[in-house]
């Protein structure tokens, strides 16, 4: 987001965060949720985890309206999803309304790499933001910790005599780091003799790309999540059986390492309206959804939930209908899709650098890329939807106008917001949109495909009705681990597709709306306890390489302690 308005500059979002005035998370909880201080394990005076304990007491409220928040397809110019999700719920508030978010934690690879942080921006961000986007409450040094501890204890018993007969060459539980670092991708491990174990090739994943991340975020409690991390499959035997991490006794320490992140992690925005962030896979890479214990909690504590999913609604909000809807049976009333002037200008063709010159031409032709997302939105997963279009000081009274006439022409209803600049009252008439689309129509909720189909066929209904690709092609090697997969009796389950986030496509240039391209899946991996198959296309990692010019080279810390340079 541009860090000028009509108003004037606006400070870059760490001196905003940095100079908020902040309630305490106690005075947020009480005033905010009616939750009392007995209830918050603290972690300082501005963030805190909510006792799962008090959470399963409320299981006989009401739930309120669920909201999602998705986008067309993201450019690098930027769109502004967390921060329309922020500048939401603050909206929902200024006009009354009991709101909260439900965000997911950051991931420090993004921070210190090229995305920046995920705490929204301007005047609507979630805060204490350095918190958040750092260390936070440590949910992810937790998952990483749980994670390695399986990996550990995997090559720990081959090496003591490999009782359950496992052949090495078949593992395919991955340490992770949450960190961006393409050196660790593919490794080999065991070197220096005997008494280091045996050698073998390995790797990492970003913690956010793992299957614990994933478990973590659809998970309903201590018992479901034990259940979950036994059913976690590490590899083979040499008579080709599944090896799971309940046969290595390894669930129930890693659960007990998850054991305190589990609690929702309570933050306020600048607003002081309640958010909870907690969970954080990746959209692109994994499931891309906050946590299903955050979202029912917070539905059950307020009126209106505003919950974000990753990346365009062909990744994040496919990803929330048929994997967190189907395993939780949570059900969103409502749906916001973020688009930008710049966005629909650069998927009609414009170059970033020019995204900032009317064009209403290159606007008309990149209307394609939102179309096929508010189809997918309305049509696809049966949830009624609105536009946000976040502003941006170089958008024309006529770009904003034609926008406005070519969204509607689809059906759709798009509301022009400055939350960026002007907090909640800039996405009041967002708000309001929102409300009016409750009364006006109701969601059903459809899954882009059913439980029965092959996964073969899941992917293909995914490329064909979502992406509007022609065919799926395999590398043999995936074809033979989706056939082994089905073999093992987890044909049933549903796919997590693992694609560029810029393109409908497997190829990020290819803007707009492309048709009659092919999904291509390279590597097939499976995520039992999860519960989905994921699928790696293209030329996507699962472990990030940092840009040239990384983040961490502009982050500093000052001589009297404040954090600069953080976005």
């Amino acid at each position: 987001m541009t860090n000028t308005t009509s108003k004037g500059p606006i400070p870059p979002d760490i001196d905003i965060a940095n100079a908020a005035d902040l309630w305490r998370i106690t005075e947020v909880a009480r005033q905010r949720l009616g939750v009392d201080e007995e209830h918050l394990v603290p972690y300082g005076h501005h963030k805190a985890k909510v006792d799962l304990g008090y959470l399963s007491t409320l299981e006989d409220r009401p739930m309120g309206k669920l909201i999602l928040m998705s986008a067309m397809s993201p450019t690098p110019a930027g769109e502004g999803k967390t921060t329309t999700t922020v500048g939401l719920t603050d909206a929902l508030q200024v006009l009354g309304h009991r709101a909260m978010a439900c965000l997911r934690e950051p991931s420090m690879g993004p921070v210190f790499g090229m995305k920046g942080g995920a705490a929204g921006g301007g005047y609507a961000q979630v805060v204490p933001m350095s918190d958040i986007n750092l260390h936070f409450t440590g949910d992810f040094t937790a998952i990483a910790a749980a994670n390695n501890l399986l990996a550990a204890l995997v090559d720990n018993h081959v090496h003591h005599g490999n009782a359950l007969d496992i052949d090495p060459r078949t593992l395919t539980w991955k340490r992770v780091v949450d960190l961006n670092d393409r050196a660790l991708r593919d490794i080999v491990v065991g070197l220096g003799g005997v008494a280091n174990g045996f050698p073998r090739e390995d790797g990492f994943d970003i913690v956010v790309a793992s299957e614990l991340m994933a478990i973590f975020c659809l998970t309903e409690s201590w018992a479901d999540l034990k259940r979950r991390i036994g059913d976690i499959v590490v590899g083979y035997t040499r008579s080709k059986a599944p090896v799971t991490a309940r046969d290595l006794g390894a669930d129930g320490a890693m659960t007990v390492l998850l054991r305190d992140a589990l609690a929702p992690n309570l933050v306020q925005t600048l607003e002081h309206a309640p958010a909870f962030v907690h969970g954080g896979p990746f959209a692109n890479i994994a499931h891309g959804c906050s946590s299903v214990i955050a979202t029912r909690s917070a539905l059950r504590l307020a009126d209106f939930v505003v919950t974000e999913a990753g990346f365009g609604a062909d990744l994040g909000a496919e990803k929330f209908v048929d994997i967190k809807c189907r395993k939780s049976g949570l059900r969103p009333d409502a749906a916001v899709v973020v688009a930008t002037i710049r966005a629909l200008k650069y998927h009609g063709g414009v170059a970033v650098a020019d995204v900032g010159t009317e064009d209403l031409a290159a606007l008309e032709a990149g209307m394609a890329n939102l179309a096929r997302h508010l189809d997918n939105v309305r049509e696809v997963y049966g949830i009624p939807c609105v536009v946000a279009l976040n502003r941006f000081p170089s958008d024309t009274e006529a770009e904003l106008a034609r926008a406005v006439e070519l969204i509607g022409a689809h059906g759709v209803r798009a509301f022009a917001a400055t939350h960026f600049a002007d907090g909640g009252a800039g996405a009041t008439e967002l708000a309001e949109g929102v409300l009016t689309l409750l009364e006006e129509e109701k969601a059903s909720l459809t899954y882009t495909y059913e439980d029965d189909l092959p996964l073969r066929e899941k992917a293909e209904t995914v490329a064909r009705r979502l992406y509007g690709a022609a065919a799926v092609t395999w590398d043999p090697k995936a074809a033979r681990r989706l056939k082994r997969i089905e073999d093992d009796g987890y044909g049933g389950l549903p796919v997590c597709i693992a694609k560029t986030q810029y393109s409908f496509s497997t190829d990020p240039a290819l803007r707009g709306a492309p048709t009659g391209h092919a999904l291509h899946v390279r590597e097939v991996r499976l995520s039992a306890g999860a519960g989905f198959v994921v699928l790696v296309c293209g030329d996507v990692m699962t472990m990030p390489g940092l840009p040239k010019e990384p983040a961490a080279a502009r982050i500093d810390l000052t001589d009297d302690g404040r954090i600069v340079g953080l976005s």
